[in-house]
């Protein structure tokens, strides 16, 4: 076998994990388009970028058909790239969202690396007490009534750590949703900012502008807008529109 062949077939080989590892984001952890508002793509760029290209062309540069040691060569740079493989993985499944919190008058992209273990210990809800593992949820937070929690939180927020990160404070979103329908302003706020993705998102509901508003939502690569029912508040879907 020539060089150029062996690393044909590793890269092939790559190339058949990495897809196995972006459809396991994009159906599970990174579901579209969160994919793109949690910053997925910058995420896959890495993984597969180093998965894909580093050991096929490692493999170039050292292969040679009935060269001593060969074995062992190639054994080893497939060793290293199953741990990059595995530590990449392990990356992106902690930066996975986990919930969209509905916080006052928006929502927040919350990951699974935004959520203090001291403050999951403090969890009293069950289902909050662990992150989820597949697709996000759509939740509440509630801030606390003791004013010296309140007080810890807004001091909190100012180095990055809002309310939407304490899961002690967690509810389920249906109660709220009268309350985040309060907040939602009209969908055509949206279809001035880029009446296609929002004709699309409306079609694909079924849905016409004046059955839906819209809240914001904060992530960390993309801001987008959560689109809910005009009579329920029910979340619909997602649309990469801008929102503020």
């Amino acid at each position: 076998m020539s060089r150029w062949k062996a690393s044909g077939v590793h890269l092939l080989l790559c190339a058949a994990i990495a897809i196995v590892v972006l459809t396991l984001m994009l159906v599970v952890w990174y579901p579209w388009p969160l994919f793109e508002a949690a910053g997925g793509s910058r995420l896959v760029f890495i993984l597969v970028g180093v998965d894909v290209t580093l050991g096929p062309l490692i493999t170039l540069i050292i292969f040679k058909s009935g060269k001593r040691g060969l074995k062992f060569d190639l054994t080893v740079i497939a060793l290293v790239q199953l741990a990059a493989l595995a530590y990449g993985v392990h990356t992106v499944y902690l930066a996975r969202p986990v919930y969209l919190v509905f916080t006052i008058d928006r929502f927040d992209l919350v990951t699974a690396k935004d959520l203090d273990p001291q403050d999951l210990a403090q969890v009293t809800r069950a289902q909050f007490k662990r992150p989820p593992l597949g697709r996000p949820h759509y939740i509440a937070a509630l801030l606390p009534e003791d004013s010296a929690q309140r007080s810890k939180i807004l001091d909190t927020s100012f180095a990055g750590k809002d309310l939407q990160m304490y899961p002690q404070y967690y509810v389920a979103y249906e109660p709220e949703a009268p309350n985040a329908l309060k907040r939602a302003k009209p969908v055509n706020a949206l279809l001035k900012r880029d009446a296609d993705a929002v004709q699309r998102a409306l079609s694909s509901l079924g849905r016409s502008a004046e059955s839906v508003r819209f809240l914001p939502l904060r992530a960390p690569q993309r801001d987008a807008a959560v689109l809910l029912d005009a009579s329920s508040g029910a979340p619909l879907d997602i649309v990469l529109v801008e929102p503020w």
